[in-house]
């Protein structure tokens, strides 16, 4: 079959675009001006954190309660990124894990971390037979461990519980904590953690849990984000992981007003969905 003249010129014409457009749109999502971005993903009820550090390394703490996960994802990443650095399981409750069974099948990962925490659920079952039949290392948090996102920004996560076995513990009691620096700037990450262990960390932290954010814990329930906690974080902004909706009531009216007592701006992914969040090191600033 012959081609006209035009419609060769016309194939090569679009050929060239299709490649210029490539490249402004891998320059366009590779430009990241030394900014240190998390998103708090709208994956309904429970939690996922995306975590991009100024190099480019990429870490996803929770991975919400379905596959929803990638789709969120996809509206972050370029087509042609299919790699995260690590997962981390603050807890093996469904809705902090589910969608990281979907997205192993689409991404590749180099490691992930969990607290020890035990569940029996056949769900969580298939998530670790994952893991292993992706040979991707498994390791435990432990209080002290600091993990480095981008070593020249001086962007890492600091695991600040558990500081034990938690083999014994529900799976609440034994989230990770674990705070999020970059510069002058930080985010405390909290999982479903009660207060019982804010209180704990409180007491052996005291104002060393100073930060900017504070990554509301279990979703807003009246179980976490105690009086005492809250005076020792501190936070400007709190960010709220839930689904509209919700069947549990999250976030409970206790939470709210402890918040508003200490004069905290709330983000809610229910009311705002995907909540973003970018510092420089010295500010931070939100989308929503």
């Amino acid at each position: 079959m012959l081609y006209s003249k035009t419609k060769v010129r016309a194939g090569i014409l679009f050929f060239f675009v299709l490649i210029n457009t490539g490249i402004y749109y891998g320059v366009y999502f590779e430009s990241r001006d030394d900014l240190l971005t998390v998103a708090f993903l709208d994956i309904g009820q429970g939690d996922a954190i995306f975590i991009e550090a100024p190099n480019g390394n990429q870490v996803i703490i929770d991975g919400g309660p379905n596959g929803k996960i990638l789709s969120e994802l996809a509206k972050l990443l370029p087509l042609y990124d299919r790699s995260i650095d690590m997962l981390v399981v603050t807890n093996p409750d469904k809705d902090h894990y589910a969608g990281f069974i979907d997205l192993l099948k689409s991404y590749e990962v180099s490691e992930v971390l969990e607290p020890g925490t035990l569940t029996p659920t056949e769900t969580y079952k298939v998530l670790q037979k994952s893991i292993k039949e992706h040979n991707i290392p498994d390791v435990l948090a432990r209080r002290g461990m600091k993990i480095i996102l981008d070593e020249e920004a001086d962007a890492y996560i600091y695991i600040l519980f558990p500081d034990r076995d938690v083999s014994g513990l529900k799976t609440n009691d034994g989230s990770i904590v674990a705070r999020l620096v970059y510069g002058n700037t930080s985010v405390m990450l909290t999982g479903d953690s009660p207060q019982s262990i804010e209180n704990y960390l409180s007491t052996i932290d005291g104002k060393n849990l100073k930060s900017d954010v504070l990554k509301v814990g279990h979703h807003g329930s009246r179980t976490s984000t105690g009086e005492q906690f809250l005076g020792y974080v501190d936070p400007t902004y709190a960010v709220i992981s839930d689904g509209k909706g919700n069947s549990y009531g999250h976030p409970h009216q206790e939470t709210l007003d402890n918040l508003a007592r200490f004069d905290v701006k709330v983000f809610r992914t229910d009311e705002l969905g995907t909540v973003i969040m970018k510092s420089n090191g010295e500010k931070i600033v939100f989308n929503k």
